[in-house]
């Protein structure tokens, strides 16, 4: 088969590097894809919402199956308009129709699904700019801390937790009024705090069957001891400790089966990856949100603890014959360690050249932000490159993945150095 992955981050490098394995890849492609990618496939420089462009790349190459990474262009339409085109509609696209897409494309519309599917998460209301006093009178309703989330798309950063009931109503004052996240923040949610420790779980479906992939735990501070901005991610833990048996049961009785037999209640058809955000509060499992594609820098631990050939499974995925796979994993633990650009996620310089890479021993590299400039790969964005390491617990592996990192080097490096501290 000839294979389009669309998406230049970290996510996509590991997707390349796991579909390359595969005997049945005649030829790869990436678009627009990084620097990791370039060494394997080839890198095609389109944009991933340039619909036209991968239409003509996808017909001139013959590719048959499109793997779509990022969630923009799953929200803005792709698959659809795959299947609307005659030239298009028999080539597989993995991941969820527009409607289905919307899952992550809108808090308020993921929450009314959830709660119509009797699905445990926080009580939450919504609210514009014209409703904004409402908004106020809720949160003076509520106990501290207080949840604020744009309901759109905002690059991971439109969720917004305070303690203090002024500065709550200051930043929902910003994002309706002032817009602060643009059209993202039109319609906010506020929910209740729930109180507990955060794990993200995977499953793939075809839209009739699913398999749960490993979970995986993700570090969203840029501080250490989980403090400062919110980033796309520092790091990741497979698989969580916690989730034990008994818990994972629970999370597929009470949230995974709901979730996939709802897409079909609700005729939303979905052949792709569902990121189910949960918290583990007590011993109850509660959804935070869904997003319609894997995470990043997750899908940097929990592609290669699969041991299937990658191309069987989004195939079974594309013929609808997922019952037919038996998911094979590896038990080791993997952790990923994300070096990031001095500055991230605020303002930061691109351009930094990177040594070190061919240094690495024993870990797998991943490159998130990277391009080639003049032969030499430079950083290209706020998150750079991410080592993922196995072990027989997540601190060896960490242990393994620290040292590594300790041999990469570019102008103002940043990573977390206390991952797992919360484990």
């Amino acid at each position: 088969m000839n294979i389009l992955i669309l998406g230049s981050g970290g996510r996509e490098h590991t997707f390349a590097w796991k579909i390359a394995q595969s005997e049945k890849v005649s030829k790869l492609f990436v678009a627009p894809g990084n620097a990791g990618t370039n060494k394997i496939a080839t890198n095609v420089p389109i944009g991933v919402n340039d619909f036209e462009e991968i239409k003509t790349l996808v017909l001139k190459e013959n590719i048959q199956l499109v793997v779509v990474g990022p969630e923009d262009p799953l929200v803005n339409g792709i698959h659809d308009f795959f299947l609307d085109d005659n030239e298009l509609k028999n080539i597989a696209v993995i991941g969820p129709e527009k409607l289905a897409a919307t899952l992550e494309g809108s808090k308020e519309f993921a929450k009314e699904f959830m709660m119509r599917h009797q699905i445990p998460t926080a009580q939450y209301k919504s609210f514009t700019s014209e409703t904004v006093k409402d908004g106020f009178k809720f949160l003076e309703q509520l106990n501290p801390p207080y949840v604020l989330k744009a309901d759109g798309l905002a690059a991971g950063k439109g969720v917004v937790i305070l303690n203090d009931l002024d500065d709550a109503k200051n930043e929902l004052k910003s994002m309706l009024v002032d817009k602060k996240f643009g059209s993202a923040s039109a319609t906010v949610v506020i929910e209740e705090f729930l109180d507990g420790i955060e794990l993200s779980v995977f499953v793939l479906t075809d839209g009739d069957s699913y398999k749960v992939l490993p979970t995986a735990k993700d570090y969203k501070r840029i501080g250490e001891g989980d403090t400062g901005l919110n980033t796309g991610g520092m790091g990741a833990i497979s698989p969580v400790p916690f989730a034990n048996k008994a818990f994972m049961d629970k999370i597929e009785q009470r949230i995974v089966k709901p979730t996939v037999e709802g897409l079909k209640k609700d005729n939303m058809p979905y052949k792709g990856f569902i990121f189910i955000g949960l918290i583990k509060v007590g011993d109850d499992p509660k959804v935070i949100e869904y997003n319609v594609r894997m995470g990043d820098p997750e899908t940097e631990v929990v592609l290669p603890r699969i041991q299937n050939d990658m191309v069987d499974l989004l195939k079974a995925v594309a013929d609808q014959k997922l019952a037919d796979i038996e998911l094979q994993l590896d038990e080791r633990t993997a952790t990923t360690v994300m070096t990031v650009s001095g500055g991230y996620p605020g303002s930061y310089e691109k351009g930094k050249e990177i040594s070190g890479i061919e240094s690495i021993e024993d870990s797998l590299v991943f490159h998130a932000g990277t391009t080639l400039k003049e032969g030499k790969v430079v950083t290209n964005g706020g998150r750079v490159m991410a080592i993922t390491s196995f072990g027989s617990d997540f601190k060896t592996a960490l242990s393994k993945s620290y040292e590594n990192v300790a041999k990469l080097s570019f102008e103002g490096m940043n990573y977390r150095k206390d991952l797992g501290f919360d484990l």
